[in-house]
């Protein structure tokens, strides 16, 4: 059985979340082999529960590709530099908005109609994404934005934006600002593996867009858990310092 731990920061070596994701990462290696599956419409089946990826929870930066920086704005940079992690909204049991991952399992339900994210860590919650469908008209800023989306070819493409600046891209605290727009690539190439490319675009945060890369492997032998942060939530006034892992 998976222990949950309430979240738990400090500058010393990483335990707690930081262990979540090493089992993760250790399931992962053993992901099954196979082809792809597809649905009865023959789109591939994302459907699943999926591992975490770290370069999505720790740091963003992780996530480009190699020698690629981040092309932040100066004022970004100072913000995220004294960010304290007991001020994360994820520490203080709010959505971690997208595309932070936390480090527990989070499944894909697929229909010919939408896409859900389940979400374990953190709030329990989910994203909703809406097929073939165009941007809702007068977005209030929210937390995941209103994401729809469409298939290009075997890569499903999602299109996100309506969302606040109010959550932090990673543990160290990169910002945002609500003119983010965020591309998201998902493919399935074989049975055990998800691959994702991530398109940030936000002319108030970035001197340009970027992409972050990622992939997941599926899940075997584990279920979603009930995970309600906010219902024990102890660590925040022991917190100290700032998150600086990778």
């Amino acid at each position: 059985m998976r222990t949950i731990l309430c979240f738990l920061l400090t500058l010393s070596p990483a335990f707690g979340q930081g262990a979540a994701i090493a089992q993760a990462e250790e399931r992962a290696a053993n992901a099954p082999k196979g082809k792809t599956p597809r649905t009865v419409d023959n789109h591939p089946d994302l459907s699943g529960i999926w591992t975490p990826d770290r370069n999505f929870i720790y740091n963003i930066e992780s996530a480009l590709a190699p020698g690629e920086k981040l092309p932040i704005l100066p004022w970004a940079e100072k913000l995220a530099a004294v960010r304290l992690s007991k001020d994360d909204p994820e520490a203080l049991c709010l959505p971690t908005g997208v595309p932070r991952q936390a480090p527990y399992p989070w499944r894909i339900v697929q229909t010919p109609t939408h896409v859900f994210f389940l979400f374990e860590g953190n709030i329990h919650t989910y994203r909703q994404i809406l097929m073939n469908r165009e941007h809702a008209a007068d977005l209030d800023p929210t937390w995941f934005g209103d994401s729809v989306a469409r298939w290009d070819g075997d890569t499903l493409v999602i299109d996100s934006i309506g969302f606040n600046d109010l959550f932090w891209f990673d543990f160290a605290g990169h910002p945002h600002t609500e003119k983010l727009h965020i591309v998201e690539r998902f493919r399935r190439p074989d049975l055990g593996h998800l691959e994702y490319d991530v398109t940030i675009e936000d002319p108030g945060t970035f001197t340009r867009p970027f992409v972050m890369h990622g992939k997941s492997a599926l899940e075997t032998t584990t279920e979603l858990m009930e995970y309600i942060c906010n219902e024990n939530n102890q660590d925040v006034p022991h917190i100290t310092g700032k998150d600086d892992r990778r």
